[in-house]
């Protein structure tokens, strides 16, 4: 049983989502205000968001125009997001 939950995708993702979690955090923690590194960490929050939407929520195998929505919506947050933090 436990090499099968091993080599399961979503004990896969959900371990990039962890290691990406420990890393963002670590890396975001060392910045202050205004910096790059913060637009860095808003793309990581993005590319985690995709992953839950993709493999937990199930989109990965929506019809075509429903997961086309939602990668233009993970792409159009963090334009939004970063543009509010880099000019705000």
């Amino acid at each position: 049983m436990l090499p099968s939950l091993l080599r399961a995708r979503s004990t896969v993702v959900w371990a990039v989502l962890v290691v990406a979690t420990l890393v963002s955090w670590a890396v975001g923690s060392e910045h202050g205000a205004g910096s790059l590194i913060a637009i860095v960490v808003l793309g990581v929050a993005m590319a985690k968001v995709r992953f839950v939407g993709l493999d937990f929520m199930e989109l990965r195998h929506a019809p075509l125009l429903l997961r086309a929505m939602f990668e233009f919506y993970c792409i159009a947050l963090w334009c939004v997001l970063a543009g509010m933090y880099w000019w705000l």
